[in-house]
């Protein structure tokens, strides 16, 4: 007889993923799983045809692994497992070359973080560890922050993400992405229980003018957290953003129309400083 371990494995590793194959139909699959199920379908399937019909669905099974991506296994968020592997290797290497005053501010998040080139310069005379991966989500930041968040000694915590409400089919809903920021907040604390924890309110922008509505609502929320949470604050930035007529500034924003520019980086340095710099005392 045919081992319906394995096929119960394979079937865990299936339906796991979040495969974006149309074809995975979940509920033949498990039909074809369940000895029950398949005496539903056919009472004159006998045990003798039943080690036949478990091939069947072994080879169905396998058939359908080969037809998902490499990398198809996904969080309920949609990231890829592994998608982020070479850039926490690269933050590894900055450590081992690296050596970060424990009072740095540690910078974290998506694109805008990453791309911040002047940030040494702009936070000055705070010490700062600058660690952004472009395209990241909450959830990324969350899966990965024992590896690269962990290992520092920081006397305060800079986020900004703004990509799990894009206009994408994996998008989140605003509660979902608040209460990712909320286990930010608390595995933060559980790093350094003192150090304040600033996070960036998602920025308005031509790119993603569709979903800004959703954003502005994640904004709220992520201003209730810091009310919620002593030493986390909330930093605004529409009013920066948003020009007379109502819609984002060009000028803030390279071509993309969607990353900062240096009149965009400057702004927010302006706004982030004011918050900053009355809750830390140089250094």
């Amino acid at each position: 007889m045919c081992s319906m371990d394995i096929l119960t494995s394979t079937s865990r590793s299936l339906t796991s993923s979040d495969s974006k194959n149309p074809n995975l139909d979940k509920t033949l699959l498990w039909a074809l799983l369940s000895p029950d199920l398949l005496l539903d379908i056919d009472p004159r399937i006998t045990m003798m045809t039943h080690k036949i019909t478990c091939s069947i669905a072994l080879l169905f099974v396998s058939l359908l692994a080969i037809s998902l991506p490499a990398n198809a296994q996904t969080t309920s968020a949609g990231s890829t497992v592994d998608q982020w592997e070479s850039v926490m290797v690269q933050f590894e290497e900055l450590d081992r070359t690296n050596s970060y005053p424990p009072e740095s501010i540690f910078f974290t998040g998506s694109s805008s973080i990453r791309l911040w080139t002047t940030l040494e310069e702009d936070m000055a005379p705070f010490p700062v560890i600058q660690r952004g991966f472009g395209g990241s989500r909450m959830v990324d930041v969350l899966r990965h922050a024992d590896r690269y968040i962990a290992p520092h000694s920081f006397g305060a915590v800079v986020l900004f993400v703004a990509n799990d409400i894009s206009g994408s089919e994996l998008d989140l809903t605003p509660t979902e992405v608040r209460d990712l920021f909320e286990q930010f907040v608390l595995k933060m604390r559980g790093y350094n229980p003192t150090a304040p924890i600033f996070i960036i309110a998602i920025t308005p922008n031509r790119n993603r003018w569709s979903v800004w509505e959703q954003n502005q609502t994640v904004n709220h929320y992520l201003a209730g957290l810091a009310d919620d949470y002593l030493g986390v604050i909330f930093v605004p930035t529409e009013d920066l953003f948003l020009g007379s007529d109502g819609l984002p500034v060009e000028s803030l924003f390279v071509s993309d129309q969607l990353h900062l520019s240096a009149a965009g980086y400057a702004l927010w340095t302006k706004r982030l400083r004011s918050y900053l710099d009355p809750v830390l005392e140089p250094r």
